[in-house]
């Protein structure tokens, strides 16, 4: 009983800091065209159309997304409903499964998909997750990071090496990491 006091009390704190509503997400072709541009400067071999289409979903499906998850609140508010039951769908891991899932159905011949994980730094103990795209044959750290939990929704992306937040690493490289962690306590 206390716990869920606790719980409630978190969430209502949270909901009272995050001092504006969620405002939908639009869609400017100007960002469409940065991101494609910055796709394509991913190296000679990236198709201008596969880059302007990856772009489009990356923008488009980030904006579908925060509408099927009902995003309303900051991030961490949200991360907080979804922990309490009280929204579905809309962490970090989901936003990056559900882009992901998308970008890969549109089988690119010079575009590959990767999935990203940055363990927590400091105290705060919260592993984030992403999606990133990168040039066919190159690793993850290559690539761009397409990050639409960050903004809530609204697409949040840079070269994977200048996101000066997180220290990203292979999904499956930090879930064995994390295995045998748990692993070595019992």
């Amino acid at each position: 009983m206390i716990r869920v006091f606790k719980s409630a009390l978190a969430l209502l704190m949270l909901a009272l800091i995050s001092a504006c509503a969620h405002q939908p997400v639009n869609v400017d072709r100007a960002d469409v065209d940065l991101l494609a541009q910055e796709i394509r400067s991913l190296g000679p071999e990236v198709d201008p159309e596969e880059a302007q289409r990856a772009a489009r979903i990356a923008y488009g499906y980030s904006a579908q997304l925060a509408q099927e998850y009902d995003i309303t609140d900051p991030p961490l508010v949200h991360n907080a409903k979804v922990n309490a039951g009280i929204k579905d769908r809309g962490l970090c891991y989901q936003w990056a499964e559900d882009i992901e899932a998308r970008l890969k159905q549109e089988n690119f011949q010079t575009l590959t998909m990767h999935r990203a994980i940055a363990e927590p730094r400091n105290g705060f103990r919260v592993d984030h997750s992403t999606a990133i795209i990168s040039r066919r044959g190159d690793g993850f750290q290559d690539g761009i990071v397409l990050d639409p939990w960050r903004g809530a929704g609204e697409l949040h992306w840079m070269p994977t090496l200048e996101d000066a937040r997180y220290d990203w690493e292979a999904r499956l490289e930090v879930l064995e990491r994390k295995r045998r962690r748990l692993e070595a306590r019992n």
